[in-house]
């Protein structure tokens, strides 16, 4: 085990943190003020991070905790990631309307490596001691009645509609089924089973995070710290970032795709993006404002796909922007929306311009997610143009190497 890097600086710990509880800044107790246990430096502390491998993408507004984590393994301390492989088949009801949908354990298994492969960049992997990967299967399949009727006679109805979400659903007098109540106490037997000191998590997670330090001191074990972080924004500059919504920046998307994205965030984001998604100094970003997008994509794309991809992508990016206004480049190939007649579907255009071999391919790269325009992934297999004014002076992509430019 690596030692701990004595704490006599927390910038780290306070950088983009939202919230921690306990806290009480002038008390000298390390149960009630962290720093103070941080600075106590007589053990790596073990901080816990829970994912629900609900799905196989991750954004940039999932990796904000994950870094986070990765701070405190770089000041020596143990990050133990929690993979929700039995929660997951339940599905966490926080923010949600309606119940959700249950998993396999196989398609859990199968979001979860991919998941994993996903936060390379972005977690020490490596270092002997800094990383626990563990699954909640572990000691939840093996829970009996007895222990689950403890675990319940732990909070009461009343506690459980307390949580956002919940009594919303109540109020509207939509079904809450009872085994959404054990998601919480699930969630929170976990910091019991491996000895958390800290939990991460979103804003959002507080309950579930309180219920973790109910649970500990119920079996006996020092309550653990809350740390939450804010939920980030999307690329639309208005509601939190979301695949559904498409105004998100995927971990697994290419270097291009992700500049062109990031080099547009809106002005009033860019602050919160480089205080959350980057370890760049604040108080030193350059004043124009075009120029801190371009930093900023430069900076986010080279965690994912190193300093060389970045400054190409940059550079494709800018010779997208020529081409459009008049300027001969050989950035990317042109397809000359002439010969279309329109109305046209997505994927016949996919197939006249010679980036997939048939029309039912260009559906299939659609149905798997392959195709962009402009940057933004097409969901719809059907989307269809009602004339070539809309797509012209776009780029059209499948996969992370095929692009035409619309003209």
């Amino acid at each position: 085990m690596s030692p701990v890097i004595p704490s006599e600086s927390l910038a780290w710990l306070h950088r983009g943190t939202h919230e921690i509880f306990p806290h009480q800044p002038d008390s000298d107790n390390p149960e009630e003020n962290l720093e103070r246990r941080l600075k106590q430096g007589d053990r790596p502390l073990r901080v816990k991070l829970g994912i629900d491998p609900t799905g196989s993408d991750i954004h940039l507004g999932h990796s904000i905790p994950f870094r986070k984590l990765r701070a405190f393994q770089d000041a020596g301390h143990t990050a133990v990631v929690i993979i929700g492989d039995f929660t997951a088949q339940i599905g966490d009801p926080t923010g949600k309307s309606e119940v959700r949908k249950q998993l396999t354990p196989e398609q859990v298994q199968a979001n979860a490596k991919d998941y994993l492969e996903q936060l390379r960049p972005i977690l020490d992997f490596e270092t002997p001691g800094r990383l626990e990967i563990r699954y909640n299967s572990e000691w939840l399949k093996e829970l009996n009645l007895a222990k689950i009727q403890e675990l319940l006679a732990t909070m009461t109805v009343g506690q459980m509609l307390a949580k956002e979400g919940f009594a919303e659903r109540f109020k509207q007098e939509n079904p809450i089924f009872l085994h959404e109540f054990l998601y919480p106490l699930m969630q929170g037997y976990d910091s019991v089973m491996i000895d958390a000191d800290i939990e991460l998590g979103g804003t959002d997670q507080k309950f579930n995070i309180a219920v973790g330090r109910d649970l500990q001191r119920h079996f006996g074990k020092t309550p653990q710290f809350g740390l939450l972080l804010p939920i980030l924004i999307g690329t639309d500059g208005h509601q939190k970032m979301s695949k559904s919504l498409n105004n998100y920046v995927g971990l697994k998307e290419d270097a291009l795709s992700m500049y062109s994205k990031l080099e547009k965030t809106p002005d009033a984001l860019i602050k919160d993006y480089y205080e959350l998604l980057t370890q760049l100094p604040l108080d030193n970003l350059p004043e124009n404002p075009r120029d801190c997008q371009k930093k900023l994509g430069i900076e986010i794309v080279s965690q994912f796909h190193g300093k060389e991809a970045a400054l190409t992508a940059q550079k494709t990016a800018e010779e997208l922007v020529k081409k459009g206004s008049g300027t001969a480049t050989n950035a990317v190939p042109e397809y000359d929306l002439s010969g279309v007649e329109f109305p046209a579907k997505l994927f016949y255009i996919l197939n006249a311009s010679g980036l997939c071999g048939s029309s039912g391919e260009g559906r299939r790269q659609i149905q798997g997610g392959a195709v962009r325009l402009d940057g933004d992934r097409v969901t719809d297999v059907n989307l269809s143009f009602g004339t070539s004014k809309e797509l012209q002076g776009k780029v059209l992509q499948v996969g992370k190497k095929k692009f035409v430019r619309l003209v």
